[in-house]
């Protein structure tokens, strides 16, 4: 206890001195994961691609050509560019700091928040640089500019003095040479030749411009690793370039694979691709923008896709091939290997590890661009394409009927079969002794699931009041959600394809609130089982819950009323005089406690349950009195609304009390 107090008056004192204030780069240091992703060895390679990004910014705006990386043994990286080199006057608002030392030690800092320096880059938010210079132990950078050199090196963030002015040089850029922070990636964490070079390459690829010099140290490539020590890496072909290059030694559906680089619409940037189909169906995507890569996707992936499908189909409609309609995106875009870049003004990318990217209207302008190019490439090779659309709808039809089987294979003695995803079914596989409660609003679905037997009592959620069958088309009643997913559940079938025998419960209960609202929605689906399902009722599987509307208690004695008049008998029956006397009015049974649900309304054990049934009121059910009960269903329910009016007209007068 005193622990516990002593606890207690330590929190007693939390006041304006607790709270930290992280300034400079150490909020990187004390989190690193929120800017690189984490602290592992991939994580590290982050920091080799900050950088880079930076020289690829410089080259895509047209003002450097060249790039160098090198690896040295004691896990140094320097990357070198011949940009314009990072300014290194003093910055106006940081009196006695260059521009260079803002860059590198202030988050948020850098020249590509606007397009006046860059119309389109990688780095966005100015806290690349800054954040690989508060990770790494030591930190060189080099600016040559005006034909001077400039140096100044850092240690973990911190400037280990002022910027120096070197000689003359005849060169131009900047260079950046730095090693991890081992304590914060460890000591055995390494940079991997392998995987430097296919970054280097794959920045090559991306953007036809740039040449890139790769070298590591010979003594670093061990064991199977293939990686060159040295080399220059230039594709003035691009993509087209990369494609061939990864796909080299497959058979491709067509022979010349779907390539090409276009503007984008209002000078809003420009896209470039290239894409195949594999005959051994091994696909792949990568993608990028403004030479990011992006391996979770985005919004120019989705662009892609819907380019692709939606000119696969148009071509199969030009050439008369209606089964191209079969055709999805798991065909179009998923058997293919693709790849895409993009560059844009402004990206939106999710995190600043920049995995995915967000602009909603890169979709709009990469599906817009792309399909006016694939439609030409599709008509300019008629028996590639025709190969190429006769292989995909096979794909899909193909997929079509392993889906079938797999439902097939996933049947069970109770037809659990394209069963809707709201549907909380039993464990028991038999429909002996089952029963599927169909309620009104999640709400109620979540205490009906909760108060439920889950071994036999399944839950089917309807959003509200259902369409009402008797008064709809057959084609609007079948594009109806909830009457499917309601058909789905029973796994009978409609119609003429009803068939008890297939019934997946040995009861269908409809437990609806106990005021007008949940009677109507009851009235809704009894008309639907009376006309698409009568068999349903003919046998007996259909059924009403009796949840009660009124709780009354005294003491310690409680009992539930089903309706007013009930309310009363029970007032005047079974309550004395002595003790005040509660009653409450349930607003519905979204509102009850799941065990107050499971003891009035599901426990077979205590509740009462409604057999809806179709007869006449003599009890005989002679051709005349069907036709009767017909005739009811179609004024109350039908079209016209004047039979309704009537009725209202002629039985107004038996209404005693109305609920309002």
């Amino acid at each position: 206890m005193a622990d516990l107090l002593s606890k207690a008056k330590k929190r007693d004192t939390y006041s304006a001195h607790d709270i930290e204030v992280l300034e400079g780069l150490e909020p990187v240091r004390r989190r690193p994961g929120m800017y690189i992703g984490g602290t592992d060895e991939v994580a590290m390679h982050h920091l080799v691609a900050e950088v880079m990004d930076n020289a690829m910014d410089e080259a895509v705006a047209g003002y450097a050509d060249r790039i160098e990386v090198n690896l040295l043994p004691d896990n140094t990286v320097t990357v070198r560019d011949n940009g314009r080199g990072i300014p290194i006057d003093n910055h106006p608002k940081f009196p006695g700091k260059s521009a260079l030392e803002v860059i590198l030690t202030t988050l948020h800092s850098g020249g590509k928040f606007s397009n006046k320096v860059y119309e389109t880059s990688g780095g966005l938010h100015g806290v690349g640089v800054s954040v690989v210079n508060a990770l790494s132990e030591e930190l060189t950078v080099e600016v040559a500019r005006d034909k001077l050199l400039y140096t100044q090196s850092y240690s973990c963030g911190a400037p280990l003095g002022k910027l120096k002015k070197g000689g003359a040089v005849n060169r131009r850029g900047t260079t950046i040479t730095f090693r991890p922070d081992i304590s914060i990636f460890g000591s055995k964490s390494k940079f991997r030749p392998a995987t430097m070079f296919r970054m280097a390459r794959s920045k090559a690829y991306l953007f036809r411009g740039v040449e890139i010099h790769w070298s590591c140290d010979p003594s670093l490539i061990k064991g199977d690793d293939k990686t060159p020590a040295k080399a220059v890496l230039h594709f003035p072909g691009g993509l087209s370039d990369y494609l061939s290059s990864t796909l080299e030694g497959r058979e491709t559906l067509t022979k010349q694979s779907f390539a090409g680089i276009a503007d984008l619409p209002d000078n809003q940037g420009k896209v470039e691709w290239a894409v195949a189909w594999p005959e051994d169906g091994e696909s792949f995507c990568h993608s990028y923008c403004n030479t990011i890569p992006t391996p979770q996707g985005g919004t120019h992936e989705s662009g892609m896709r819907s380019a692709l499908l939606r000119g696969l189909r148009a071509y199969g409609e030009m050439v008369g091939n209606r089964r191209a309609t079969a055709i999805t995106g798991d065909e179009a875009f998923g058997d293919a290997a693709v790849l895409i870049s993009l560059f844009i003004r402004n990206p939106q990318f999710q995190g600043q590890t920049k995995e995915k990217l967000a602009n909603v209207e890169a979709a709009r302008l990469v599906d817009q661009v792309i399909k006016d190019h694939f439609d030409h490439w599709l008509v300019a090779d008629a028996v590639g394409s025709k190969t190429l659309l006769d292989h995909l709808i096979f794909k899909a039809e193909e997929r079509a009927r392993l889906n079938q089987a797999k439902d097939l294979a996933r049947k069970t003695a109770t037809r659990k079969l394209r069963l809707p995803g709201k549907l909380a079914d039993c464990t028991q596989s038999s429909a002996e002794g089952t029963e599927v409660f169909l309620v009104e609003g999640d709400s109620a679905g979540g205490s009906a699931k909760q108060a439920r037997n889950r071994e036999t009592q399944a839950i089917l959620p309807l959003r509200g009041k259902i369409l009402n069958v008797a008064s709809a088309t057959v084609d609007k009643m079948r594009n109806n959600q909830e009457l499917m997913d309601l058909i789905q559940a029973l796994g009978c079938g409609i119609g003429s394809e009803f068939n008890v025998d297939k019934l997946r419960y040995e009861r269908v209960i409809i437990m609806t609130d106990a005021d007008v609202d949940g009677a109507h929605i009851a009235s809704l689906l009894m008309t639907f089982f009376y006309r698409e399902m009568p068999g349903l009722i003919t046998a007996g599987k259909l059924y009403l819950a009796q949840p009660p509307l009124y709780r009354i208690s005294q003491s310690e004695k409680t009992i539930y009323a089903r309706d007013d008049a009930h309310k009363d008998a029970l007032l005047k029956d079974d309550f004395s005089g002595r003790g005040k006397i509660e009653i409450s009015r349930f607003k519905g049974l979204g509102e009850m406690m799941p065990a107050q649900l499971r003891e009035t309304t599901m426990d077979p054990r205590r509740r009462s349950l409604l057999r809806v049934i179709v007869t006449s009121a003599n009890g005989k059910d002679s051709q005349k009195e069907i036709k009767e009960t017909e005739t009811l269903v179609e004024s109350l329910m039908g079209r016209k609304a004047e039979l309704r009016f009537q009725f209202i007209q002629e039985n107004a007068k038996f209404v005693r009390e109305v609920d309002i």
